[in-house]
């Protein structure tokens, strides 16, 4: 019997794995490793979003299946959200829906609207599901540069002119995940006109919406007027209020979209658990201290990282946002590439960082780097590094 699934025939082995792997291997064997793989907070959420989950949880009837769309005072709070940070009005019957996590939303709406075949444009270097979601769909994707500037532009209007079929949809995700840059206004006001010219759906990853560095905020994409004609976007509790493993997020913006998505998510769950949910609505509502606690605590430590790693001879650019570093090999392993280098960083210095390679092609020649231990560790991250570089950096 064969075991070639059509679906998992055309995904790749996940580059990502082999280095986690290896990770767990080293703290098996009692290893010390510093984790600057993957990007999951160190801290816990506020205790008043925590004491909301027991308080509901310890309700009867709060066990049985939730809505699939969410629960509508989570929907509320949600459109209070954007009506409050990007003077985006929402309605929360037929624009918001609440998802998983961004990354099961994005792929709940592939579901929702790709057809086999179908073209989608999507950034390279990107995270994963921003490609496999997609092609896991039936998708054919077609990579346009991650950096938005012309060159950008002039991919979109080549993969318009050149492609057959014509592309239906766009990924896009600022700030990037995973390297980190930043778009304005002006970008998305481009991107909106661009769109509606050739009739394409946008999908925005805004995951990282508010960890952004050097009083500079994120915008979204639907504060430019008629945005929510051709456009969709993400974002996620789990950086914000460090809610990771709560899989809370929320698809917001067109209503045709939001309502495909909304459909295909009835067939395929009931939902996010209820004290979840109710938990999520108390942090919206709540205090928003932690939000700012959090991009003070990630802005010391990407400053810390940079000038520590820069005096170990590792120059990291500085990342304007989100919790990761997108950094080019140090000197001496430019001809090694991204997963040998990660591999040989684990081996060698105990510190795991993600190969830019399992980011798409144009991630080769990069890792990223998460901000995701003390500044303490991160020091000692640097001084490993450095020793690391001075005995195997002529490799």
């Amino acid at each position: 019997m064969s075991e070639e699934f059509y679906r998992i025939k055309r995904l790749p082995p996940y580059v990502i794995a082999e280095v986690n792997a290896m990770r767990h291997a080293a703290r098996r064997a009692g290893r010390d490793i510093i984790d600057l793989g993957m990007g999951n907070p160190d801290h816990p959420p506020p205790q008043h979003v925590i004491d909301k989950l027991c308080e509901v949880a310890r309700k009867p009837d709060a066990h049985g299946y939730s809505q699939s769309k969410g629960i509508p005072g989570l929907r509320r709070a949600q459109a209070n959200y954007y009506a409050t940070r990007f003077g985006v009005e929402l309605d929360p019957e037929s624009e918001v829906v609440v998802t998983m996590g961004s990354k099961e939303g994005l792929s709940s709406m592939a579901t929702a609207i790709i057809a086999p075949g179908d073209v989608v444009l999507a950034p390279s270097p990107s995270y994963p599901i921003h490609t496999f979601g997609f092609i896991i769909a039936g998708a054919t994707i077609r990579s346009v540069p991650t950096t938005p500037d012309e060159r950008y532009w002039k991919a979109l209007d080549n993969a318009m002119a050149f492609t057959a079929p014509r592309p239906t949809v766009l990924v896009v995700n600022y700030p990037s995940n995973p390297t980190a840059e930043t778009v304005d206004l002006d970008f998305y006001e481009r991107l909106v006109d661009w769109a509606r010219e050739n009739k394409v759906w946008v999908l925005s990853d805004l995951a990282y919406s508010e960890l952004y560095y050097d009083g500079k905020p994120t915008r979204s994409i639907l504060e430019v007027p008629g945005a929510k004609d051709v456009a969709v976007e993400f974002t996620s509790m789990s950086k914000t209020y460090s809610m990771a493993g709560w899989r809370m997020g929320f698809a917001v913006g067109n209503p045709t979209l939001i309502s495909a998505l909304t459909r295909v998510k009835s067939y395929l769950d009931y939902g996010a658990f209820t004290p979840i949910q109710a938990a999520a609505c108390a942090a919206l509502n709540g205090p928003q201290d932690i939000v700012a606690e959090n991009r003070e605590r990630y802005q010391r430590r990407r400053d810390v990282m940079v000038e520590s790693f820069g005096r170990a001879g590792w120059d990291i650019p500085v990342p304007p946002a989100s919790m990761f570093a997108w950094a080019p090999l140090p000197p001496g392993f430019h001809n090694v590439g991204s997963l040998e280098f990660s591999k040989q960083l684990l081996e060698h210095a105990g510190v795991a960082v993600a190969a830019g390679v399992g980011y798409g092609e144009e991630g080769e020649g990069f890792v990223r780097i998460a901000m995701v231990e003390n500044e303490q560790r991160i020091r000692q991250a640097a001084r490993n590094v450095k020793k690391f570089l001075a005995e195997h950096g002529n490799s």
